[in-house]
């Protein structure tokens, strides 16, 4: 009998043990699914968005719209950094494919339009030294599939006057709110 009972007691401990093994497997394999198809959480590491977003605040960026639609005007957007490989950036959309990005006395002005953007606190929207392979002339068309985004803090932001417009496939999702700190949880 005592034999009988052993053998009961270690075939239970193995399955208690598979069964803790399934538990973390499905957990991480749930985990990786929402962060690779859903919403993805993303820490800020500069001041290009603020007063918007703060350096050090954590953000949704949720993945599911841009499967059906594509960016607008005004979608705070995540992004692969078109110079480092492996970096994610978060900037505003300014404008899409097909419209024209002017900077007239640091007023943005989209297909000739002066935009009112109030996010930028009255920071001037001037035109940036551009990185070495891009050519930016304002007027500036943006090409079809492509975005332009800056930062709201337009006096400390590398951002489309910079490197260019971004390639709309390279946008990773939409920031959808600020979760952490709990002081700045907010919908963007």
């Amino acid at each position: 009998m005592a034999y009988g009972q052993h053998g009961s007691s270690a075939g239970g401990g193995l399955r208690k043990a598979l069964s803790w093994v399934f538990y973390i497997v499905f957990v991480i394999g749930l985990v990786w699914l929402l962060q690779n198809f859903v919403v993805c959480p993303y820490t800020i590491p500069s001041g290009s968005m603020e007063d918007t977003i703060e350096v050090g605040d954590n953000v949704w960026s949720e993945k599911i719209t841009y499967y059906t639609h594509e960016p607008q005007a005004g979608d705070i957007v995540t992004f692969e950094d078109p110079e480092i490989a492996g970096r994610t950036l978060i900037k505003r959309v300014i404008a899409t494919g097909g419209q024209t990005v002017d900077l007239i006395d640091g007023t943005v002005y989209i297909d000739g339009v002066a935009q009112n953007e109030p996010y930028t606190e009255g920071k001037p929207s001037e035109p940036l030294k551009t990185a070495a392979n891009v050519s930016i002339s304002y007027p500036y068309t943006i090409p079809e599939g492509y975005l332009w985004v800056m930062g709201d803090n337009r006096t400390d932001s590398a951002d489309s006057r910079y490197f260019g417009p971004i390639d709309s496939k390279t946008v990773t999702g939409r920031a959808v709110a600020i979760y952490w700190p709990l002081n700045h949880i907010g919908v963007l």
